[in-house]
């Protein structure tokens, strides 16, 4: 345990260069715990958390956060992701807007989980294909494709997935435009099987993504919430779904089917916009750490995983 937390203390710089020189023979397990606890301290009292509307990305959008909810601007977001979750930094569309998360939550705790927001301006995306779309089909598709995807993700160091299955199948909304589902996916050598819940938001230009970072146990409560969550997310008067131009707006290369599937993106190798970057811990992989997350889960008093693999979401 004394080297895991050595390098966790290394991986987040929090030793100068002359601490750097230390090993576990000269820091106690006890005195590592109190610098990685200060710093996990210092970066939470910096965050500030938000009630009622807000606007997103210089208004095309608002967020009334629900009861029971609170919120994070983007750059406390991404704070979160890079700085206590270990995330690689954002770019681009995949830059947070600012998190949703239940108002007792706890962020350095496995039982909780966050609603990230993104936004993707890949032009409008026509839903005609909705109603038939066969989703046990597309859900064999997206298994067939896991050959591909799995060579990328190894390749780049990344954990590859054996499995992925609906927690809860595609619905789509064509009155609110809104459309929201649910993979649990079963990453090699891990023992707790990764959540991957989806909401899109159907705009003029793009869409609003809306991924829940969490493990599989978290479902219950965000399919509780389900109601309260949708409804909360809008885009404004001339941003809306309704006030397309096909006359001068872009039309995006994919339909329902394709946004759920993903297919374009994966093709692309962007798995930050498939929901397969973010999660926690995730730079410990990353630095090729593997041993790390089970000593980061008996830290914070969870189960140790059978593999030390960190279940990506």
């Amino acid at each position: 345990m004394k080297n895991i937390l050595l390098t966790i203390l290394l991986t987040f710089g929090l030793f100068s260069s002359q601490a750097q020189e230390a090993t576990a023979d000269t820091l106690s397990e006890a005195e590592m715990m109190v610098m990685y606890q200060a710093y996990v301290d210092s970066v939470m009292q910096t965050l500030t958390y938000e009630t009622g509307e807000i606007k997103l990305k210089n208004g095309i959008a608002t967020i009334t956060v629900p009861t029971d909810y609170k919120y994070l601007n983007g750059e406390n977001s991404e704070m979160v992701l890079t700085e206590l979750w270990g995330n690689p930094p954002s770019e681009g569309d995949a830059k947070s807007l600012g998190m949703l998360l239940p108002a007792d939550s706890d962020l350095m705790s496995d039982s909780s989980y966050v609603i990230n927001i993104t936004y993707s301006e890949e032009g409008y995306v026509d839903d005609s294909d909705a109603k038939d779309i066969n989703y046990d089909d597309l859900l064999a598709s997206m298994r067939e494709d896991l050959v591909e995807a799995n060579a990328y993700r190894e390749e780049m160091g990344y954990p590859t997935v054996s499995n992925i299955s609906w927690a809860s199948k595609p619905y789509y909304d064509g009155n609110q435009k809104k459309l929201y589902w649910a993979k649990d996916i079963a990453f090699d050598g891990s023992a707790v099987n990764t959540l991957n819940y989806n909401i899109r938001v159907l705009g003029r230009k793009g869409y609003l993504q809306m991924n829940v970072i969490g493990e599989m146990p978290v479902l219950p409560q965000v399919n509780a919430n389900m109601d309260n969550i949708l409804p909360a997310v809008n885009f404004t008067e001339g941003n809306r779904y309704a006030d397309f131009n096909p006359d001068i707006d872009k039309v995006a290369a994919y339909g329902i089917g394709g946004l759920i599937a993903g297919k374009v993106l994966m093709k692309a190798g962007i798995l930050a916009k498939l929901g397969l970057i973010l999660a926690k811990f995730w730079k410990f992989i990353a630095f090729g750490v593997i041993a790390l997350f089970a000593g980061i889960r008996k830290i914070f008093g969870g189960k140790e995983p059978e593999n030390t693999e960190t279940p990506v979401s």
